[in-house]
């Protein structure tokens, strides 16, 4: 499976560190970016790029792709990425995570978006994990509201 992952200044070092933690579980892991922390980038200039090639994967029907962003809540990405047909992203920022589980049983979502300002990194790493492992139900109800998003 091949993750791509991206931030913002915010979430650069918790996306620093999670790209080596995936990396040491055998994950492929493409870094969009940013490739050095910036306190004046704009988060679309990163996640933007991430939710193309989530979404070009998305329509190819090519191998198992999933996106990870990040930023200090983890909404303003979900955003820019959510706008990208074929792109179900979901945000996690602590609490419960059986939401986490629910995003992706129900809404098969193919890219987190974790609030880096309130996750710990075993946090971060224990949401990403349970993430890239809880499968899609398949569940007929399911798919046919999957197939409602992209008309």
């Amino acid at each position: 499976m091949n993750i791509y992952i991206a931030s913002d200044h915010a979430g650069y070092e918790m996306k620093e560190m999670l790209k080596v933690f995936l990396q040491k579980r055998g994950y492929e892991v493409t870094d969009i970016g940013p490739m050095s922390y910036n306190p004046q980038d704009d988060y679309p200039n990163t996640i933007g790029p991430l939710a193309k090639a989530v979404s070009n994967h998305a329509s190819s029907g090519e191998g198992d792709v999933m996106g990870i962003i990040l930023g200090y809540s983890g909404q303003g990405e979900a955003i820019v990425a959510n706008r990208m047909k074929g792109v179900r992203a979901g945000v996690y920022a602590g609490g419960s995570r059986e939401s986490i589980q629910l995003m992706r049983e129900h809404n098969d979502a193919n890219v987190l978006s974790l609030g880096a300002h309130f996750l710990s990194h075993d946090d971060a790493q224990q949401a990403v994990l349970l993430f890239l492992d809880t499968p899609f139900s398949g569940e007929e109800r399911h798919v046919r509201r999957i197939a409602e998003l992209d008309v």
